[in-house]
């Protein structure tokens, strides 16, 4: 399977691709746990159907030490055990916050709440970014229908450098 465009060929696209990079970099340098990050990361591409970003992050994850249960887990964590309280919280936030035409109030005020008792300001402001940031990245690989299946962790990055 072939995209339909190939966004790592074309300037506009690379000089793009790059400045998204820089974003992400922000927030993997931020204090927000790299576990945390890749969980929403993965939950964020399932529910857009992003495969692209379901390969990557799955991998990432697993690169960074997460275990194959938990990632498989990811897609129905409300039902299972091994999250902790905090990633539960993000969880529900990264869901709220993508699911914004299922629910014309975005993120609840008891899933914010839950935020707030987990992290701090600026584990937040990551979080806030990181899911934002992923919606956006699903979007674009959504649309050029990006194949998944050959990423390797740490591929994006040298890519875009």
């Amino acid at each position: 399977m072939e995209p339909r465009f190939n966004m790592f060929t074309n300037e506009i696209a690379v000089r793009f691709g790059k400045r998204f990079a820089n974003a992400s970099m922000v927030i993997s340098a931020s204090s927000l746990p790299k576990t945390t990050q890749e969980l929403v990361a993965l939950r964020v591409s399932q529910i857009n159907g992003c495969a692209f970003c379901v390969d990557m992050h799955t991998k990432e994850a697993t690169a960074a030490g997460e275990s194959p249960t938990r990632l498989n887990l990811v897609a129905t964590w409300r039902e299972a055990v091994g999250f902790t309280e905090a990633e539960r919280a993000a969880l529900a936030f990264a869901e709220e916050g993508t699911r914004l035409a299922d629910a014309h109030t975005g993120v609840s005020d008891e899933t914010w709440a839950k935020v707030r008792e987990h992290y701090d300001d600026d584990q937040i402001a990551a979080l806030i970014a990181l899911v934002a940031l992923v919606n956006a990245a699903n979007r674009m690989n959504v649309i050029v229908r990006n194949p998944a299946g050959s990423y390797e962790p740490g591929m994006l990055a040298e890519t875009l450098s």
